[in-house]
């Protein structure tokens, strides 16, 4: 029994030390000087929804949960087969609208010349008539064939019209039908990381259903909820400093982008009961958006831990808050 009591002893002494380092360090780290608020948040990024702009059948996922993804990389494709023969279809109908437009064209110069030669043979007729040389039966025929071409000439415009507005009509279809087949492509937006994956191939799919959930890695912050008295002295772009607790040594810098016009009670998972009571007033504090392109697949949303927030531009920032992370 002795023996074990110089081990139960400096175990005593062992916990004493770390709790007392623990008060040291919490009491530390928690007494900002003055200019500076602090709120609890978590690391937060934006949600894009990829999702497809027409129904149809998920031909093929090219990414997965937890994959980074780049700014316009192929994420999935939906089977377009029966679009891109339609497409094909509209195209050859274009076509015979083109070549119906080509012969209109020639008939309406057929057209032109004949009325030019019935305009002739009226003129020749009339002087011929008026010395005695032509009968007005043959004046009467002449101004039936002028008025035979004056039709026909009309019709024939009239057919270039036709063939133009279905030249039209079916370059609205084939352009339609490309932006289809184009739109069966999905991309990402911007560089992310697939957050879910929420179909399978092969899947029937809706327009507007969700394929998949990407985080917006250009935009992470952490949302903290500061009191009313101090939120005020807040400015958009004010030096601000992140603290996850999974890396309690990582000081991150950030700045304010935004700030709530108006205040709120404060959610019951962020305070205390006795801070709910409080009006306060929601801030966003984000990372760095350059920083965040070199530790791109570091970045991580969902942990826990603390802003840091400096109101009063003339005060230094503690040497515990001075950011390290590396470059």
């Amino acid at each position: 029994m002795k023996s074990r009591l110089p081990l139960i002893a400096i175990a005593a002494v062992l916990i004493v030390a770390a709790g007392a380092g623990w008060y040291w360090w919490k009491y530390y780290y928690s007494a900002l000087p003055a200019g500076f608020l602090s709120g609890n948040g978590r690391i937060e990024a934006d949600d894009i929804d990829i999702t497809p702009k027409y129904s149809g059948r998920v031909q093929t996922l090219l990414v997965d949960e937890g994959d980074l993804v780049k700014a316009g990389q192929i994420v999935a494709r939906m089977d377009t087969r029966d679009t891109e023969a339609t497409l094909q279809k509209s195209q050859a109908q274009m076509m015979i609208a083109e070549q119906a437009l080509e012969e209109a064209k020639a008939a309406l110069i057929q057209r032109q010349t004949e009325h030019k030669l019935a305009e002739q043979e009226l003129e020749r007729t009339q002087s011929l008539v008026g010395k005695g040389f032509a009968t007005h039966e043959l004046l009467d025929q002449r101004q039936q064939t002028l008025n035979a071409a004056d039709a026909a000439l009309i019709a024939a415009n009239a057919r270039i019209g036709e063939a133009e507005a279905a030249i039209a009509a079916t370059q609205h279809d084939v352009a339609y039908y490309k932006i289809v087949v184009a739109d069966g492509t999905l991309t990402a937006p911007r560089d992310a990381r697939v957050q879910y994956k929420l179909v399978n191939t092969g899947e029937v799919v809706g327009a507007g259903t969700k394929i998949f959930t990407l985080l917006d890695l250009s935009n992470v912050y952490m949302t903290v909820f500061l009191p009313t008295e101090d939120v005020g002295k807040i400015k958009l772009g004010s030096e601000a400093r992140i603290i996850v607790d999974a890396l309690p040594n990582l000081v991150i810098p950030a700045s304010v982008s935004f700030v709530s016009p108006k205040s709120q009670f404060t959610p019951k998972m962020v305070e205390t009961k006795s801070e709910r009571d409080k009006l306060m007033f929601r801030v966003k504090v984000r990372i760095d958006p350059e920083l965040l392109a070199r530790h791109i697949a570091d970045i991580r949303t969902g942990l826990p831990g603390v802003a840091y927030v400096r109101i009063d531009p003339n005060s230094a920032w503690p040497a515990y808050l001075q950011p390290n992370i590396p470059k």
